[in-house]
């Protein structure tokens, strides 16, 4: 008797210290499923310049694309591990819904009702954005609020479109949405004359008056903002290990930028930083891969395949890029913005 009640004591805290032991994490359902196919599944837009489009030579560039390839590296070893899959907004949450992608990193804005009601998990903010307005200079429009009785274009399907309405509604202005299904539909009828204004995301109108725009200084993006669009990738519901990998692999890349590991000083910093946190993220210190079912090396290789959130933020979309944003609240914390990782500890 006294033998079966030990054994009845221990074998609840045997279960307890292998949740508990990050030794023993399991893989996942969805890292197992990528692993045996040896590629990621990545849901990207149909094309916006910045984010996720393909350039001259096919090759898929932009902010989001380097965090799809962020995670193919520190879960695959490899960066170009990732078929992308262009999805439009209608498109995008079915696929994920339906596992035709393992991942959603396709500007998406981050909403009570896309996060408690869709089956999905936003990981991470990896762009805060805000909703405005780009006009032809010579309707003479230079505030969101002189767009009264105006045919704004809008892509279907969007928080653009509902953002709109309530703006609208809101400032008694009677605005008149000129709906479309795609996003190149949307913006191609403002350059034919068919609205007065488009309406997306600000990042979305610098790609599109930069890039697409027959004349560029024709067109003005107004100064107004009229909502908040945090965006991020998403997984589905339901596989937690794989929830945490994509958030975490997007707090390395930001945890990087802060302790100020670039592509250019990662292989000297790998062999000879004395900093504990440095050395956590670059897999020679305490082994944090284990605790997410990945090697040691995990965050090290994402860094070094897409460099730090600074950088690929400078070379998608800031100042080393065509549309030239400001980083904005997308600066990190101390530096006077919103992006604040949590410690990779």
């Amino acid at each position: 008797m006294t033998h079966l009640l030990s054994r009845q004591r221990l074998v609840p805290a045997l279960l307890l210290c292998a949740a508990l032991w990050p030794g023993l994490a399991s893989a996942g359902k969805t890292l197992s499923t990528l692993q045996q196919r040896g590629q990621i599944l990545c849901g990207v837009s149909t094309g916006v310049a910045g984010f996720s489009a393909p350039d001259a030579k096919g090759q898929w560039q932009g902010l989001d694309v380097d965090i799809c390839r962020a995670v193919a590296a520190s879960t695959l070893g490899d960066a170009n591990k990732v078929r992308y899959v262009p999805l439009n907004a209608q498109q995008r949450f079915a696929a994920l819904k339906s596992n035709q992608v393992d991942l959603l990193s396709r500007n998406t804005s981050w909403t009570l009702s896309r996060d408690a009601s869709l089956g999905f998990h936003f990981t991470a903010i990896t762009f805060f954005d805000g909703q405005g307005f780009l006009v032809n200079k010579k309707y003479k429009v230079t505030q969101a609020n002189q767009l009264k009785n105006a045919q704004v274009c809008v892509q279907a399907g969007t928080t653009n479109e509902k953002n709109l309405a309530d703006f609208s509604r809101t400032h008694k202005l009677n605005i008149k949405p000129v709906v479309f299904d795609s996003f190149e539909a949307a913006f191609k009828a403002l350059f034919s004359g068919r609205c007065q204004a488009y309406t997306a995301d600000a990042s979305g109108l610098s790609s599109v008056r930069n890039k697409e725009a027959p004349r560029p200084d024709d067109y003005l993006i107004l100064p107004d903002l009229i909502s908040k669009e945090p965006l991020g990738p998403l997984v589905r519901r339901g596989d937690d290990e794989w929830f945490a990998i994509v958030k975490w692999t997007v707090f390395a890349l930001q945890e990087a930028e802060e302790l100020g590991i670039t592509r250019t000083n990662i292989e000297q910093l790998r062999k000879t930083s004395t900093d504990p946190a440095i050395q956590r993220l670059l897999g020679t210190g305490e082994d944090t891969g284990a605790m997410l079912g990945l090697k040691k090396d995990w965050a090290y290789r994402a860094i070094q395949a897409v460099g730090n959130y600074g950088e690929i933020f400078e070379r998608n979309v800031g100042t080393q890029s065509v549309l030239k944003l400001p980083r904005g609240p997308n600066r990190l914390w101390n530096q006077g913005g919103l992006i604040y990782p949590p410690p990779v500890r």
